[in-house]
């Protein structure tokens, strides 16, 4: 516990639990809402062969999940914490430019 809160930055075991609660509803509500969201956008299990309809199901919900991080995150009080893992994970993407962006468009 001790080397995920000093890889995170985290001070506090109360801050860890409360990141770790944020996950698990955001990963909980992505999966809830890819089912309506994949069927809205005529992907479903009758017209697509399973080895697609899973894949496009996690790409299409993916985008969605990361977003629904940083504003659970804020609910939670832990905007800072989430906004920083998500401009690590736009980097590892190569799509670092995104976060750049936004970064701008906040500070002004």
């Amino acid at each position: 516990m001790n080397k995920l809160k000093e890889r995170w930055n985290v001070t506090s075991n109360w801050q860890l639990v409360i990141i770790f609660i944020v996950f698990a509803i955001t990963g909980s509500t992505a999966a809830y809402l890819s089912k309506p969201v994949t069927s809205a956008l005529g992907i479903t299990k009758e017209n697509l062969s399973l080895w697609l309809y899973w894949p496009f199901r996690l790409l299409i919900i993916f985008p969605v999940y990361q977003v629904m991080l940083v504003i659970i995150g804020a609910i939670f009080g832990q905007f800072a914490f989430f906004w920083e893992f998500e401009k690590k994970m736009l980097d590892r993407m190569k799509l670092g430019f995104i976060g750049k962006y936004v970064d701008s468009k906040i500070k002004k």
